[in-house]
């Protein structure tokens, strides 16, 4: 039986000049969205992102082969993000440790402001199928700052090894922090910046007197809301 003409998808017409990146650029950004907001974001689907930016699921594929491609694209740009807020926030920092402070205070304030966000990078919910280990290797340029900061600070004749140690354990308290005050907000927390001050304190053996006029100022905080649509 023939279609009607109503009936018969029309051919999807070309983009004009410019609009190709657009769309890609509001795919990329549904994405981080639904991922940083769905209850379960190792569900996502193609087919959501598509309804989410209002556009055929077709249409993903002149920009992404697959889900896990888009998902990867999204991680590097969050991972880039990061990484970009916590050079900002130590860029004129005068000395090893208030440059530890600003990363690690960019770090933690990141999180807390954007759990959602934070999550899709370090909730560690999705299939390796979908996104493999490899994906995540934009997030260890900041790693290695932290470490090689802390190294500063504490200085010693410490091997590359236990350098790394103690970097990698200084990291594990930031996340710990960041994800229980998401995880559980009702709590009766002592200020942000208090619990930081005292976490920097124990990594460094430097006194939290030393460490809290470092923290900068909240209003002057560049580890704000960024952008993941940049290609």
């Amino acid at each position: 039986m023939k279609m009607a003409p109503q009936e018969r998808s029309a051919p999807r017409r070309r983009n004009p000049r410019g609009q190709g990146q657009v769309l890609k650029a509001q795919l990329v950004d549904a994405t981080a969205k639904l991922l940083a907001t769905l209850d379960q974001p190792e569900t996502l689907t193609l087919r959501q992102v598509a309804r989410e930016v209002g556009v055929a699921p077709a249409s993903i594929y002149s920009h992404f082969p697959d889900l896990s491609a888009l998902i990867q694209h999204v991680l590097r740009l969050r991972y880039e993000e990061l990484g970009r807020l916590m050079n900002e926030a130590a860029r004129s920092a005068p000395d090893p440790l208030a440059d530890l402070v600003a990363r690690c205070a960019a770090y933690v304030r990141w999180g807390v402001d954007q759990p959602g966000h934070y999550r899709t990078l370090f909730g560690g919910r999705m299939p390796d199928d979908l996104v493999p280990g490899s994906a995540h290797g934009a997030g260890a340029e900041p790693l290695e700052a932290v470490v090689v900061s802390l190294a500063g600070v504490t200085g010693g004749e410490a091997t590359a090894e236990r350098r790394w140690q103690a970097g990698l354990l200084l990291w594990t308290s930031l996340h710990g922090l960041v994800g229980l005050y998401n995880d559980h907000g009702n709590l009766p927390w002592p200020p942000l910046d208090d619990l930081l001050t005292d976490l920097i304190s124990l990594h460094t053996a430097r006194p939290a007197a030393d460490i809290a006029p470092l923290l900068p100022p909240r209003g002057h905080d560049p580890a704000q809301v960024g952008t993941a649509s940049e290609s």
